[in-house]
């Protein structure tokens, strides 16, 4: 017995080595048959990230986990991944690892876990899933081919938390599947194998540039018999559900080698009206249990034919509901009188001649009813619209009889009475003339307020009538906050707008009483943190403001109020013209500061910086207004703080703009021309001047008052360039330039012209010894250096070398002037020896000695003090 126990131990021991090592003596075999599948059979880039094969996972079948597998394409689509799974598990018998590379394997059962495939085909019909080596010209019959290293004989398969594409240039078709779970389970009768599948996913669906879905929900339980020698798939008791709309159908798929066989029918279950809000995706839709509801709603259609490069099957779909209504329980209105008549239908099978019918839609909200009809042919390549709207919506009594989960409050009434017809091709050419439209459309009360708007925004009463070719805005009047608009004009392309997505194209003249800009601004809430750190923090391309893109208009405009920042601007007028995301603004004018102001240039917020271009005119404006509340003069003219007087100016800049399209100082570049007519200066309010005037004791700044003195500026990079420009001032000449920065630092030299009378006793002892009309017309050139910024300055005035040049100046007036009295007088002296007079005159020896006394007093006088004589000196 024991040994028997003993026998039995060490067969266990052998099973449990031989299940744990046999996964690592044929990993090299599955590695082997994977590259040999790649090698053989594939042109693309497959790689993975490892093979894990395992004995007890799947006990008793065998478990090869691959994971980390890609597919990459090569030309013409290199670079893009056709296919990825995180996971895929294979499960077969043991039997198959001892099999050789070359030998096929039979898998059971396979999971994909989060695969994501893109199926791809280019306009000139290139597939990314051609990626198969292509045979020998005269290859084996398929038949007799057994190497094929992988053969599917599935009990099961799932693919778990996926993502499919197909997307197809040529009919412009896109499919997207996302959170794609699908698994079925099969089984083989005869030639045929019947799989029984579940699918749930969202799927999103367009063609020809048209979206049929968006991301709505499907799930499908369905039994497809997959009848493989003769390529055909029949689906048997199916089951889907698109959103919450319930279909059941049958029919089959089958496959030619030219053409596809389709024969397709659905229907939904029932009639319950519910079955039409439920095709209304989830997000629109609250809870519908306990929701009352009368009448029906069917969907019932055929899709068969066959299918190729010229036909598509042909197709009548019909979606009808009488009479029906329904009403949601927490809500105090109900939607009545529903009737649908719609159908869509292909008779030939040639795809431009689908078309869909709207026969018959109407509802009633309370007291209002709406109803629609028309028709949409020629889907695909030039498609023809057709349409009636006749009716009356209070739309505050939608959100009460439908639950529409809107961030927005809308009010108002819209009365319609339009018949219009057009077809596509003349609104992309703006062939306006081809488009009929008639009737007219009001709005009345219309309030709406959101997050995106500052204010709530009313519409007193608004007329639009529809003609031929254009569109006229009647009257409307508005308001928003501060604001009030009156605006007529036309519109020359709405439908092209709301189909075709072109621009707006229109004319309008509207006038305020007031209009407030920042009506029209959205304010940024900002946190503790955002608000302590407003220095650094940057602006996002989000929360700039934007001109609207779709606008291509021109607005000529009247105002007798414009506030615009800080700014008060009255009896505005001119015109704007909007495009490509820049409004150009065109003979603005307004009167401002007790003056007028002119403006011609452009806004753009096209590029992620909003950028400007403006020529400014400013006539006759108040100085000490314009300083307090244009950063641009600050920016400019710091010295004009200073000022009260008034002012010209004619700028011509461009630069960059913040958030709210208000200058950035440091980026202008531009050039400027200022002129003071006329302005009183005050010291006490800046401190450069202060200082200059308690260094300048000859002149009281306070006492100036400057006239007509002109300008010119240039400003790059922050810095502000001043042209030296000349003045005068109480016989003073100045000359002033240099430049200063938007930081206020600053460099200026200055030289001032004084009168030499002007400065002080010791210069008027100097020129006391010149006549009085050489004495009037000496001046003294006094350079000033002016440095630091305007809150601080540094203010350097060198007077001493000015009165060395005045002193210089006066001692060769006077050398001159005693050189010629001694000339004269020697001249007198010779002439007397010559005449024998050989006894002195005392009077002349008295004349010479005056001469040489005022030499030296003069030079004293410069030079040093001047002493009083010795007169006994003298008298020796």
């Amino acid at each position: 017995m024991k040994k028997a126990f003993k026998i039995f131990g060490i067969f266990i021991l052998l099973l449990i080595i031989g299940i744990v090592s046999i996964p690592f003596l044929f990993k090299g075999t599955i590695q082997d048959k994977v590259r040999y599948l790649i090698n053989e059979h594939v042109n693309a880039k497959v790689d993975f990230a490892n093979i894990d094969i395992s004995l007890i996972r799947s006990f008793p079948q065998a478990s090869v986990v691959i994971d980390n597998f890609s597919v990459i394409n090569h030309a013409p689509f290199e670079g893009d991944t056709l296919a990825y799974s995180k996971r895929i598990a294979l499960d077969m018998s043991v039997k198959e690892l001892f099999k050789s590379a070359s030998e096929p394997i039979s898998v059971k059962k396979i999971i994909i876990d989060e695969a994501n495939i893109a199926i791809k085909t280019d306009s000139l019909g290139n597939s990314n899933i051609d990626i198969a080596k292509k045979k020998d010209t005269n290859p084996e019959p398929v038949l007799e081919e057994k190497n094929s290293s992988f053969t599917f004989d599935l009990d099961h398969y799932e693919i778990n938390n996926s993502k499919i594409l197909f997307k197809d240039d040529i009919s412009k078709t896109i499919l997207s599947m996302t959170q794609l779970n699908h698994s079925g389970d099969g089984s083989v009768s005869g030639e045929k194998i019947i799989l029984d599948t579940k699918t749930n996913t969202e799927a999103s669906f367009s063609l020809q540039n048209t979206e049929y879905l968006n991301r709505n929900k499907l799930n499908l339980d369905a039994k497809i018999e997959l009848d493989l020698k003769n390529q055909k798939y029949s689906f048997k008791e199916n089951k889907a559900l698109i959103n919450r709309l319930p279909l059941e159908f049958s029919g089959y798929v089958q496959l030619f080698k030219k053409y596809t066989d389709v024969d397709l029918s659905f229907k939904t279950p029932s009639s319950d009206f519910k079955n039409f809000l439920a095709v209304i995706p989830e997000a629109y839709v609250k809870n519908l249990d306990g929701i009352q509801t009368s009448g029906d709603f069917l969907i019932d259609g055929i899709i068969k034919g066959k299918s190729d490069d010229t036909y598509i099957p042909k197709m009548d779909i019909k979606i009808i509901s009488k009479n029906a209504s329904f009403q949601y329980p927490d809500l105090p209105k109900g939607v009545k009188n529903i009737n649908i008549n719609t159908q869509i239908k292909n008779d030939s099978g040639l795809i431009d001649d689908t078309y869909v019918n709207i026969d018959d839609l109407t509802f009633k909200i309370g007291q209002d009813s709406f109803a629609v009809r028309g028709s949409l042919k020629n889907l695909t390549k030039n498609m023809i619209v057709d349409m009636m709207m006749k009716g009356t919506l209070n739309l505050a009594h939608l959100n009460q009889a439908y639950p529409l989960q809107l961030e927005e409050k809308l009010n108002g009434i819209v009365k319609a009475d339009i018949q219009t017809n057009f077809d596509m091709l003349s609104l992309e050419k703006e062939q306006y003339q081809n488009i009929k439209s008639s009737g007219t459309v009001s709005l009345s009360q219309f309030t709406y307020a959101s997050p995106d708007t500052p204010n709530e925004i009313k519409i007193e009463n608004a007329n639009v009538s529809f003609n031929p070719g254009t569109i006229t805005l009647d009257k409307m009047q508005a308001s928003t906050g501060r604001s009030d608009l009156n605006a007529t004009g036309t519109i020359q392309n709405l439908m092209g707008f709301l189909f075709a997505k072109q621009d707006l194209k229109g004319n309008f003249d509207v006038n305020s009483n007031v209009f407030a800009v920042d009506d029209f601004m959205v304010g940024e809430k900002e946190s503790e943190d955002e608000i302590a750190n407003s220095n650094t923090k940057k602006v996002t391309e989000d929360e700039t403001m934007r001109i609207p893109s779709f606008l291509d208009a021109t607005l000529n405009f009247n105002s007798k109020k414009v506030y615009y920042d800080n700014l008060e601007m009255e009896n505005t007028k001119g015109t704007v013209k909007i495009k490509e995301e820049t409004a150009f603004l065109e003979n603005v004018s307004s009167n401002i500061f007790d003056g007028g102001i002119a403006l011609n240039g452009n806004v753009s917020t096209k590029n992620k910086v909003p950028t400007f271009d403006m020529a400014l005119d400013l006539s006759k404006i108040d100085i000490v207004k314009s300083f307090n509340n244009l950063d641009l003069i600050k920016g400019l003219a710091p010295i004009a703080k200073a000022l009260t007087g008034n002012l010209n100016t004619t700028v011509k800049l461009n630069g960059n703009l913040n958030e709210n399209l208000i200058p950035v100082l440091t980026s202008l570049k531009g050039e400027a021309l200022a002129e003071i007519l006329n302005a009183q200066v005050s010291t006490t309010k800046t401190p450069f001047l202060s200082k200059l005037d308690n260094q300048l004791n000859f002149i009281n700044i306070d006492q100036l008052n400057l006239k007509e003195i002109k300008t010119n500026l240039s400003f790059n990079d922050g810095k502000i360039n001043v042209k030296p420009f000349e003045f005068d001032v109480k016989g003073i000449k100045i000359t002033a330039g240099g430049q200063h920065g938007f930081d206020q630092n600053m460099n200026y030299n200055i030289k001032l012209d004084v009168p030499a009378k002007y400065l002080g006793n010791e210069v008027a002892n100097l020129i006391s010894q010149l006549d009085q009309k050489e004495a009037n017309a000496m001046t003294v050139g006094i350079p000033i250096g002016i440095s630091g910024n305007f809150k601080n300055p540094k203010i350097d005035v060198n007077p001493s070398q000015a009165i060395k040049q005045l002193t210089q100046q006066i001692v060769e007036k006077q050398k001159d002037k005693v050189k010629g009295e001694i000339k004269d007088k020697g001249a007198e002296i010779l002439s007397d020896l010559l005449g024998g007079k050989k006894e002195k005159d005392s009077t002349k020896t008295n004349t010479e000695e005056t001469i040489k006394n005022t030499a030296k007093d003069i030079l004293g006088g410069f030079f040093g003090k001047k002493k009083k004589k010795d007169s006994t000196k003298t008298n020796n």
